[in-house]
């Protein structure tokens, strides 16, 4: 079996990289080691970012349809994260499980040709300037153009290229469990940390409640069976109350690194997601800067496939990226630790700080932007901003046909581009036409007359 890109791991990184780039016409198959599909899920927070990536894919609407929105996240009692304020369409965080959020990726995926083959456990991978083979536990053999590694934080496509994961555990003995519960919290997430014991409670929409709970006092392997009752005393310290937990259906344990691969590209392979930096949970960041990374990578790997990559494309996914999953690990690396202190001398003035400080618009912003992903730009290439269109539609409306869009007042259509090109009139008049990116991002800003020669520069050259 041959196949063009070869993505192995499908969560929502690799189903939202699938679906883009079977979208864009490249052949693409995605290998799952998991032979179902699972409600069994870590994650519950959908970014402003992240919603943004959804809504050029014309699938917000409908997710945000599954849960509620959130428009401030409170920490440690008294420091609020506002999100309300945010320059987005979606000023708040999203509560709905990940399952739903993989159920319209894979229908997406499929409905656009992606191949989605479930209960294929990568065993080995070897490459050459040419081409990558797979091998599975089976004994199947796969080629592949290109790979991506989109397997999660024990990624064997990693291992197979021998990439380091360098870093180190943050939290062990976390306890997951999904419970009834007799008396329900108010709001949709609740979250708190008392000096030894942090919990998060959050809904499933269907009369389930995940909890995860952590206790200083009790660290123990991974392997150790978890129990209700330390879920309930865990749950009782950090909130105050176990909210009359009656049942389980699953609980378990695991513990939370913070990693980070120096390449997200060796040869012909490539890292996503989890595969690519793991940190610890604080914040709900994990999924959505693994989102953030197909989005960036798709359209970069479909152009090279199909030719017209200007040089250089396809790395600028390492420098653009990488970065980020770095100020991700410290961000929700200074949020877990700030959690953890010991002592209430130093809870008390992590408090009072951490108030005074959110209380300044310019540092409220900022930390807002960077959970959100909102205030995350790339070097020379700025977040655009949902722009509303002449004739009533958005640009990110205009960026679900999956290419680079060209906002000009000019009665231009550039010849040459139609299969790389969408051109939209904003309703706002500009002295600057704007090339914005199937990303999201901007590309080039500048006077109409420089139009052609932005064009070449950033799409190639035009179609004969």
């Amino acid at each position: 079996m041959h196949t063009t890109v070869a993505i192995v791991g499908a969560g929502p990184t690799g189903l939202l990289l699938a679906g883009d780039l079977a979208r864009a016409g490249v052949g693409v198959t995605v290998f799952e080691r998991r032979s179902d599909t699972s409600n069994l899920t870590r994650a519950f927070g959908v970014h402003a970012r992240s919603l943004e990536v959804l809504d050029a894919r014309g699938l917000a609407d409908d997710l945000i349809a599954t849960g509620a929105k959130i428009e401030g996240l409170r920490f440690f009692d008294r420091i609020r994260f506002d999100l309300s304020g945010l320059p987005s369409r979606f000023p708040y965080v999203l509560i709905t499980p990940q399952y739903n959020v993989e159920h319209l990726l894979e229908e997406r995926a499929v409905k656009a040709g992606a191949q989605i083959v479930r209960g294929a456990s990568m065993t080995g991978l070897d490459q050459d300037s040419d081409r990558v083979t797979l091998t599975f536990a089976d004994g199947a053999t796969v080629t592949a153009d290109w790979v991506v590694g989109a397997d999660g934080v024990h990624s064997a496509v990693r291992a197979a290229i021998g990439q380091p994961f360098p870093g180190r555990s943050v939290l062990t003995s976390i306890m997951l469990a999904d419970v009834r519960l007799a008396t329900p919290p108010a709001d949709a997430l609740t979250v708190n940390a008392v000096g030894g014991a942090f919990a998060f409670v959050v809904p499933f929409g269907d009369g389930w409640y995940r909890i995860f709970a952590w206790d200083r006092r009790k660290q123990v392997s991974d392997e150790v069976p978890v129990t209700l009752e330390q879920i309930r005393e865990a749950t009782r310290q950090a909130l105050g109350t176990d909210f009359g937990v009656t049942e389980s259906r699953w609980m378990s344990r695991f513990h939370s690194d913070e990693r980070q691969v120096p390449n997200y590209r060796v040869g012909r392979v490539l890292l996503a997601g989890d595969a690519a930096h793991v940190h610890s949970p604080a914040g709900g960041q994990g999924m959505n800067t693994g989102l953030q990374d197909a989005a960036n990578l798709s359209w970069k790997l479909a152009a090279t496939v199909q030719g017209w990559a200007p040089a250089g494309l396809l790395d600028s996914y390492q420098a653009e990226r990488h970065p980020v999953g770095r100020l991700v690990l410290r961000s929700s690396g200074t949020l877990i630790r700030l959690a953890l202190l010991r002592t209430a001398a130093t809870r008390a003035i992590r408090n009072t700080v951490g108030s005074v400080l959110m209380s300044l618009p310019p540092v409220r912003r900022k930390a807002a932007g960077i959970l959100s992903g909102v205030g995350i730009d790339y070097a020379g290439a700025p977040r655009a901003a949902d722009v509303t269109l002449r004739d009533g539609s958005r640009l990110y409306e205009a960026l679900r046909s999956g290419k680079h869009v060209l906002l000009t007042d000019e009665d231009q259509t550039p010849r040459g581009y139609d299969l790389r090109l969408h051109v939209a009139t904003p309703q706002a008049r500009s002295r600057l036409t704007t090339l914005v990116r199937p990303d999201g991002y901007i590309a080039w800003q500048g006077p109409a007359a420089e139009v052609e020669s932005a064009l070449r520069t950033h799409l190639g050259p035009a179609e004969r």
